[in-house]
């Protein structure tokens, strides 16, 4: 594949604009309005497959149950857990919600190479509303719970740029969360369970020691849960040594979830 080639996909139809570091990573421009960009991803696209998942998956598959548009690559399943029921018992105790829309990447493609990569630049947006309800939760001192990797990507990419704020808009996450960060905003993260070398499971590394990755993983293998996409859940608050002072940190009780 290269610069000029044209693809199809149903009706709609695209042109390789470059090659971005790999053959099989490449910047496609779509013809057509947005919205028969949508729908022509929607009607003709397929979700991708995993392995550890008998039953062929349909695009309703891959939405988490308070989804907004969908424009993930891959499900954010962490939102799995999350239903209207589950959202209505958090507003009785106080717990205040919010949503980012993040196009949520992959974790990992099956090549080594393009493995390396990852994670790829992420586009997402904040609505004002979130931003408010993370500033007042800054302000009374609660936690901010992220619901997925990507969430806790985006709030960290943007109080990095705007020195531990975050205000509402589109911007693209580019940074690596891994070991050696410093977490700003998330205090604590609700994240599917990955497997060791994913780009997904360096991003928990922010959180927690590998000590304590390794004692999880040994349950998570001892016990068969399930990993990646559709599979079970961890939840993980970031120690001390992972938070920046206590002079220059604050902490909410807000959750985010992206759509």
């Amino acid at each position: 594949m290269k610069s000029g080639d044209r693809l199809e996909l149903g009706c709609l139809r695209g042109t390789v604009v470059r090659l971005l570091n790999h053959p099989r990573f490449i910047l496609l421009q779509l013809e057509g309005s947005l919205w028969e960009i949508w729908e022509g991803l929607a009607r003709h696209g397929r979700p991708i497959q995993y392995a550890h998942v008998q039953t062929p998956l349909a695009v309703w598959d891959t939405w988490t149950p308070i989804a907004g548009p969908p424009v993930a690559f891959e499900p954010p399943s962490a939102g799995f857990v999350l239903d209207w029921s589950m959202l209505a018992s958090m507003s009785a105790r106080k717990v205040r919600f919010g949503t980012i829309t993040h196009a949520a990447g992959l974790s990992s493609t099956g090549d080594p190479e393009l493995d390396a990569l990852l994670p790829f630049p992420e586009p997402y947006r904040i609505p004002r509303s979130t931003a408010l309800m993370i500033k007042h939760a800054q302000a009374s001192h609660r936690r901010i719970i992220a619901i997925g990797t990507t969430v806790a990507r985006a709030l960290e990419h943007t109080a990095a740029m705007f020195d531990g704020v975050v205000p509402f808009g589109e911007r693209l996450a580019t940074q690596r969360l891994g070991a050696s960060s410093t977490l700003r905003i998330v205090d604590a993260i609700l994240s599917g369970a990955h497997e060791r070398g994913t780009s997904h499971y360096e991003l928990l590394r922010a959180f927690v020691d590998d000590e304590t990755l390794g004692r999880i993983d040994y349950e998570l293998n001892a016990r068969d849960y399930r990993t990646h996409e559709f599979g079970d859940s961890v939840f993980l608050e970031r120690a001390a040594n992972r938070r920046r002072p206590a002079a220059q940190r604050s902490v909410s009780a807000s959750q985010h979830v992206s759509t």
